[in-house]
């Protein structure tokens, strides 16, 4: 997702999907201020790092927006996609996107029109393999969203986390994640990291 200023408004209608078994569909995007899709170069890149990882998974949107990071996970073999997305219009048609798409797909995707932070402050029933953090642009809410994943078990070791923020946002992510990927294209940087283990209170005493 990515809600920047919006200069040129409705001169982005439609989405997209660039690879996997629904390539080439096109998805409607709600008609809402600055609401636009992660480009078709960002998204391509993204899951070129993540080709290996996804298919059979459970995957995260924190900030669904538009649905591109969804479907496209849902597109690529995921095994279940969770989007989440406050505002009602975008979420009613990210509803009606998933009714259409998902007899198509392995997978399955499902949107809940809910407040990101509020709901990561309650506990996952179980992590996901890969989270989406693509919060609107300058909103500072990348770095608590990161901190409630860890805090709360929607991401364990080997989850994989990506985040899209302003490309000067300092690193502020939990200390067992690791960076394994990072590229900057134009004001955004997006980068991709490794969750670790958690040190052990005996460790962190040592």
């Amino acid at each position: 997702m990515r809600r920047q200023a919006n200069k040129q408004k409705n001169s982005v209608s439609q989405l997209r999907i660039i690879g996997g078994t629904l390539r080439g569909r096109k998805l409607a995007i709600a008609d809402l201020p600055g609401l636009r899709p992660t480009t078709d170069r960002v998204r391509e890149t993204l899951f070129n790092w993540l080709q290996f990882e996804i298919a059979g998974q459970r995957c995260l949107d924190l900030f669904a927006g538009t649905g591109a990071l969804g479907f496209e996970a849902l597109s690529r073999g995921a095994d279940e996609v969770v989007l989440f997305e406050q505002q009602r219009q975008a979420a009613q048609l990210l509803r009606q996107h998933a009714q259409d798409l998902n007899p198509q797909c392995t997978g399955t995707l499902s949107v809940a029109q809910v407040d990101t932070l509020q709901s990561l402050k309650t506990e996952a029933p179980a992590p996901f393999a890969i989270v989406f953090v693509d919060p609107p642009f300058r909103s500072n809410l990348a770095a608590p969203s990161c901190e409630l994943l860890q805090q709360n078990g929607y991401v364990a070791e080997g989850s994989w986390v990506y985040v899209e923020t302003e490309k000067e946002w300092p690193l502020q992510v939990p200390e067992n994640w690791q960076l394994e990927r990072e590229k900057v294209a134009g004001q955004v940087c997006y980068r991709l990291f490794l969750v670790g283990a958690v040190a052990s209170e005996q460790e962190e005493t040592e």
